[in-house]
């Protein structure tokens, strides 16, 4: 008998059960003696049964499919996160339908075509999700969770790093480290993450002390990443004493900017980056950043679909993830 005629009757037949119980045991779900389940598996293994899972989720309309949502793949921080996200899913016995994105009409058409897969649930992980499909997915009971997605649309869950707890950290440590003027880089097409981590720079510099208003230079790039951070070095004109990234790309891409000019930190200024990628620790960088917990989150965006999973009506929830200041070689220590 060849592999792909192996049917579950087939293993019910061999096992002298019932389909509903080969059903059962290959699932895991359901009430199966300890040694029925056993038999059904082992002679599902004599056989070379494997379960069909596209058809298993067309005929209980589940998929066991999670789709996961990216852009900009080739980002380190955003590859981390996703090699972080597929472990954690695998981990939990599903498997994951990633979609790239460029633009948010691509996002709106990646998440009508996952409901059309009948998947268990969908992570988004960049731009944000038209509310009409979100509210759709919701009501075919699709879990939807947004990571570091601002928390806005009814029935979806999130998963966000601190941000602003982020930025207070860093203005402490570039304030108490003698540092009276700021700089702040982003792009211009900043993501939300990136902006409430602005915002939050700006004010933790204002209660202690600061007079942002003269002595805080926002200084956006019209490219994204590193492109960014080079663009803002050949530009400035005058270099403030403390600077924060919005992620770490801009950060490393500002860093080579200012050596091509002669510049280095710590001792022309100090620089803290956001994400705590494998690149910031490398010898040649070795920069003071700010660490997002992949790990934690991951772990978090798949235990909120699988709890919405069983309670659909619940209402939204926010999970804030700690982060920490990683001290390396781009900033003064406080000790």
């Amino acid at each position: 008998m060849h592999k792909q005629s192996v049917t579950a009757e087939d293993v019910a037949r061999r096992a002298g059960v019932s389909r509903a119980v080969v059903s059962r045991a290959l699932s895991n779900n359901g009430s199966i003696s300890p040694a029925t389940r056993e038999r059904v598996l082992q002679v599902a293994k004599e056989l070379g049964y494997q379960v069909n899972f596209l058809a298993q989720g067309l005929n209980r309309r589940r998929s066991h499919l999670i789709g996961v949502i990216v852009s900009r793949i080739d980002d380190p921080f955003r590859s981390s996160l996703l090699d972080g996200l597929l472990g954690e899913i695998q981990r939990n016995g599903f498997q994951a339908l990633v979609t790239e994105i460029r633009s948010e009409q691509e996002l709106a058409e990646t998440l009508r075509h996952f409901t059309q897969f009948r998947v268990s649930g969908v992570i988004v992980t960049s731009g944000k999700p038209p509310e009409a499909l979100v509210s759709e997915c919701v009501q075919q009971q699709i879990p939807v969770v947004g990571i570091n997605r601002q928390p806005d649309i009814p029935g979806v869950d999130y998963v966000c790093s601190d941000n602003a707890a982020g930025a207070i950290l860093a203005a402490e440590q570039l304030v108490k480290t003698g540092c009276r003027r700021f700089g702040w880089i982003n792009n211009h097409h900043s993501t939300w993450a990136g902006r409430i981590r602005g915002e939050a720079f700006r004010l933790a510099l204002s209660e202690r002390g600061v007079d942002v208003d003269n002595n805080l230079a926002a200084l956006l790039s019209s490219a994204e990443g590193y492109e960014g951070g080079l663009q803002t070095a050949a530009g400035l004109e005058v270099i403030p004493q403390g600077i924060f990234c919005a992620n770490a790309q801009l950060a490393c891409g500002f860093l080579d900017g200012m050596r091509q000019r002669g510049k280095d930190a710590p001792q022309d200024f100090q620089l803290i980056g956001f994400d705590n990628t494998p690149q910031t620790a490398q010898y040649s960088y070795r920069l003071t950043t700010l660490n997002q917990d992949v790990a934690e989150i991951s772990r978090l965006a798949l235990m909120h679909l699988l709890e919405r999973a069983r309670t659909p009506l619940q209402p939204s929830r926010t999970s804030w993830v700690k982060v920490d200041l990683i001290h390396r070689q781009t900033s003064f220590s406080l000790t």
